[in-house]
């Protein structure tokens, strides 16, 4: 690997210029008035892999926005790998919070500052470099590699499934490689076996047809305020934190002594992270640790709730109406279609006496999960240690990606998420930012994969 040290040491400079051109483009898919930066986006990164030597490189319209893939399919007897990233970025909000402005990239402190920089269009441009430098310095790839890389991922991938199921033999491949995760923390590599699934939606309570003053109809009224109150805490035990709607826990698997053992390898310091978040306690159901509830056990958390009078002073009025969003992270063997019918039930059954509900579902996505042992990721771990010198743990991430649920179904392929982003690094917050430590382990950790997988 000393040759490719070199390598990507004499070329860090042009690299690292190459990526601040592509993180100037504000490539942000949630905001209409970004098309065009999307489009740019999309053909910057087809201009940087044909320059890289991949073929076939094509951007397929869709109704959002373009989907982009490639091959380079010439290593007859060795595996193909398909490798999946997305080029857009979530808002910039509040912008008043960034030191630099968000799309003029940024050095400061061994980091590159700026949106996109670690998810994900910096981990996606190792891949690309990684590829160019095996091309230039050996003329040939020692896998065969397929690239399918969209602008939609910040909003939920609403074109990739169809996209799948329409190309699934066009992408066919033993395995997906994707760099879309962290690390646990500086120099501790990690491989995620497993996301957990998303359910969502959002609802609205009313009583009266006006809001009312409170000193005339107070105490002889329904407030919106108080029944969603009410409602919202119905949902949790506030002892045992478990939530309380019937059936919730239908198909959630026990915890094995094995995954357990695994978590605590990762020596998470509870007490550390309660200190850094100013908290007096964590908390959670009752009986998990916070690695078991935040990775492997599902939740339903509150996201907003508001209603009545929000500005400055006092205005004595009883809210007409009153506000809620909920989301629900779960694991495998959870319908999330399931789980959303029984958190709408059980919302419909506890509302209040003088409350209307109206509630509208939103996205539900399945649970990720595989096992550690697979070859792909075995290989994976050991390009990590290579680099590294750690061999990669194996860790359940509380995260959703809803889109590699997809990717293992329709493919029926393994995914190896070789992340290179840390916990910290402000990912859909202002100052955004990639530790450049891991971009130059990143370029040779997947060098070291694609040559030995």
């Amino acid at each position: 690997m000393n040759n490719y040290r070199t390598y990507f040491e004499q070329n860090r400079e042009q690299h690292l210029d190459e990526l601040k051109e592509w993180l100037s483009i504000p490539s942000i898919s949630a905001l209409s008035q970004h098309k065009d930066d999307m489009i740019r986006a999309a053909q910057w990164l087809k201009d940087s892999l044909e320059r890289a030597g991949l073929e076939h490189v094509t951007l397929n319209e869709t109704s959002g926005h373009p989907i982009l893939t490639a091959d380079h399919l010439h290593a007859e007897g060795a595996p193909t790998l398909l490798i999946y990233g997305h080029y857009d970025v979530q808002p910039v909000d509040p912008l008043n919070l960034w030191e630099t402005p968000p799309f003029e990239p940024t050095e400061r402190g061994g980091k590159l500052y700026a949106r996109g920089a670690t998810d994900d269009k910096g981990q996606v441009f190792l891949h690309v470099k990684a590829l160019e430098a095996i091309l230039k310095q050996e003329g040939k790839l020692p896998v065969n590699v397929k690239l399918c890389i969209e602008g939609e991922e910040e909003v939920s991938s609403p074109n990739l499934v169809g996209f799948l199921d329409a190309n699934a033999e066009k992408l066919a491949a033993d395995a997906v490689l994707i760099s879309d995760t962290s690390l646990l923390e500086r120099g501790k590599p990690a491989i995620s076996t497993g996301l957990r699934g998303l359910c969502s939606l959002e609802f609205k309570l009313n009583t009266a047809n006006t809001d009312l003053h409170s000193g005339s109809f107070g105490g002889g009224v329904p407030n919106a305020l108080h029944a969603i109150v009410s409602l919202l805490n119905s949902l949790h035990d506030e002892q045992t934190g478990r939530v309380r709607v019937d059936g919730f826990y239908d198909g959630v698997l026990p915890l094995t002594e094995e995954l357990r053992e695994e978590l605590v390898k990762m020596q998470f310091d509870e007490a550390k992270l309660q200190s850094d978040l100013g908290l007096g306690s964590l908390f959670g159901e009752e009986g998990f640790s916070f690695l078991e509830r935040t990775g492997v056990r599902p939740t339903l958390e509150l996201n907003g709730v508001y209603g009545g009078f929000q500005g400055e002073g006092t205005k004595t009025v009883i809210p007409k109406e009153a506000r809620a969003k909920i989301t629900c992270r779960l694991v495998a063997n959870q319908d999330p279609k399931d789980v959303l019918d029984k958190i709408i039930r059980h919302l419909k059954e506890h509302t209040p006496v003088g409350a209307k509900i109206e509630i509208t579902p939103g996205e539900t996505a399945f649970a990720f999960n595989i096992d550690p042992s697979h070859p792909f990721l075995q290989k994976a771990a050991d390009a990590y240690e290579a680099v590294y010198g750690v061999r990669a743990l194996f860790t359940k991430d509380g995260g959703s990606i809803p889109i590699i649920e997809a990717f293992s179904r329709v493919l029926n392929a393994p995914v190896v998420l070789m992340g290179f982003g840390l916990p910290d690094e402000n990912l859909h917050a202002p100052n955004e930012h990639f530790n450049l430590e891991n971009f130059d382990k990143g370029l040779l950790t997947l060098v070291q994969y694609l040559k030995t997988v």
